[in-house]
């Protein structure tokens, strides 16, 4: 497989720690947030990096290169401005993901999963990770029984920003703008979304008070 990391967006909660810095290149740990993730990447196995870029994406380029530096190899999908959003910018990726399945990684998160075990079950537009709710999303956004993931559920989890995806979850879009989101919610209620649920640690670096959370966690800056 391969895997396609967000890092498109502007970063507006972020600001102003991203008017002259693109999210994914903040510094965490002693290195840019996003070069975790291609660590991450390397160590599951995987090789062949699709990466989306808009906002101060040059910036992106110079710093992450070609992924050598990374364990990895990175082809780039640059996106004009404003972005694409999720669903869009992932579908004009499709080219250079391939005719297979692909784990998708949001660039502005933080996981301690391990990624090498992820990957689609048959028949499934999707397979995605789970988490319990975090304070800033406490209704969660789906619901998780037997391994299936329901568009609707009295208990409800957050989507961490992984996943495994099918391109055939984008038939019938055209090119533009548009998110994730519904088509997840489509391919859930046809009951072609399954999950698991991760009770590691898991945040989303959205805010500056996140960061600085995951910096004193890493011990470092």
């Amino acid at each position: 497989m391969k895997a396609m990391v967000l890092a498109a967006g502007r970063g507006e909660r972020m600001r102003p720690l991203t008017d002259q810095m693109p999210k994914p290149l903040l510094p965490v740990g002693g290195r840019p947030l996003v070069a975790h993730h291609l660590v991450a990447l390397a160590a599951a196995g995987y090789r062949e990096v699709v990466m989306n870029c808009a906002w101060l994406g040059e910036q992106l380029r110079a710093t992450l290169g070609d992924g050598r530096e990374w364990g990895v190899s990175i082809a780039y999908s640059p996106e004009p401005w404003p972005a694409l959003d999720t669903g869009g910018g992932i579908f004009q990726a499709l080219p250079l993901l391939g005719p297979g399945p692909f784990l998708l990684v949001n660039g502005d998160t933080w996981c301690d999963l391990a990624l090498a075990g992820l990957a689609l079950p048959r028949d499934m537009l999707g397979h995605l990770v789970l988490v319990p709710n975090p304070p800033h999303n406490p209704d969660g956004d789906f619901g998780l029984e037997d391994g299936r993931v329901l568009p609707d559920a009295d208990s409800r989890y957050t989507y961490s920003g992984l996943a495994v995806l099918a391109p055939e979850l984008f038939d019938g879009c055209t090119p533009g703008r548009f998110p994730l989101a519904p088509l997840l919610r489509k391919a859930a209620g046809e009951g072609r979304l399954s999950g698991v649920l991760h009770d590691g640690f898991w945040t989303d670096v959205g805010t500056p008070d996140r960061l600085y959370a995951l910096r004193a966690r890493l011990g470092a800056a």
